[in-house]
């Protein structure tokens, strides 16, 4: 069933987080006001027993599952089981949860990453598990494909109305701009910004720069998930049978191409050198959107409006921003 009355309850988990953030300011833009949110400290959704408990308690009428533990390929690197272990257990425990107190329809967030390392480009939901995955993220898209996989199974068995987005690469005010464990965007904007503060010293960038990669505003991404929560079953399961959704631009740049982008908005007069002793990761990302334009969605952010959005973000909260680190 979709969300069509706005005293219904969402339940949005991950609210603190880039994605969950602006999921939380699009229903609130829509009129949506009888949003759920829980913060870490309040329920870890790690622990079965607890979240069995909250969602018995509060029993939303849907579900936006945008909690997920998240990094590049530095942190996937550094701490593997964590990235395939937490995820799973976030996922069973909310999913499981959410089908047995009845929630109307659950939006699991997936990623690009799920599709093979050399799928063909663009990438259409069709292309999932017809190869082998890029070895770099390998077991939290092994998580995320356990993730969506449950939600149809449940569809399969059940009925239940669980679907699943799979986004391109995001990025947006609030992203997470440690360089230990951010993804690329953010990155840059950080790297450029200290590199210009400190007289345009040179900027060392991974890889060769050719990898091509789409990117999305976690702005649009959040009307996505809003679309994705009202649009009718019926029309849903037209365009998707399996319940899975990519969501992104359908347009894709090289990292270098990103890179001079990025240094332009900063301002910012670095020379790049690129580090080929690291590894590109996957040479190509880029999504299939048929499905979801077909429904009637596209994004409308431009990547350069997007980009000088999050770099004054960054400006304006650089302290926290880099404390992490």
């Amino acid at each position: 069933m979709h969300l069509r009355d706005q005293q219904q309850s969402i339940f949005v988990a991950g609210h603190r987080g880039l994605v969950g953030s602006a999921v939380v300011r699009a229903l609130h833009a829509t009129g949506y006001q009888n949003i759920v949110t829980r913060a870490r400290a309040e329920l870890d959704l790690r622990d079965q027993a607890a979240t069995r408990r909250f969602f018995e308690e509060a029993r939303p009428d849907f579900v936006v599952l945008s909690a997920a533990k998240v990094g590049g390929i530095l942190a996937n690197d550094r701490a593997p089981a964590d990235f395939i272990g937490q995820n799973l257990q976030i996922q069973n425990n909310v999913i499981q949860a959410a089908h047995d107190v009845g929630v109307e329809r659950l939006v699991f967030l997936g990623s690009s990453c799920i599709y093979p390392k050399h799928a063909p480009q663009p990438m259409r939901e069709e292309h999932l598990l017809t190869g082998p995955l890029e070895p770099t993220n390998e077991l939290y898209a092994v998580a995320k494909i356990a993730g969506l996989k449950l939600c149809e199974a449940f569809h399969s068995q059940h009925g239940d109305d669980f679907v699943s987005l799979m986004p391109t690469n995001m990025y947006g005010p609030g992203d997470n701009f440690d360089l230990e464990t951010s993804h690329v965007l953010p990155a840059l904007i950080r790297k450029f910004h200290e590199a210009k503060e400190a007289g345009n010293l040179p900027v060392t960038l991974w890889g060769s720069g050719s990898p091509r990669r789409e990117f999305l505003y976690s702005d649009d991404l959040a009307d996505a998930i809003r679309f994705a929560l009202e649009v009718p079953e019926e029309d849903l399961r037209a365009a998707a049978p399996d319940g899975l959704l990519n969501v992104g631009v359908g347009e894709d740049l090289t990292i270098r191409e990103l890179a001079e982008v990025v240094r332009d908005i900063v301002g910012s007069s670095s020379e790049i050198v690129w580090d080929s002793s690291k590894p590109d990761g996957t040479p190509r990302k880029l999504l299939d959107v048929s499905r979801l334009r077909s429904l009637g969605w596209t994004a409308t952010t431009p990547l350069r409006g997007g980009i000088e959005a999050s770099y004054a973000w960054f400006q304006e909260h650089a302290h926290v921003a880099t404390e992490a680190s």
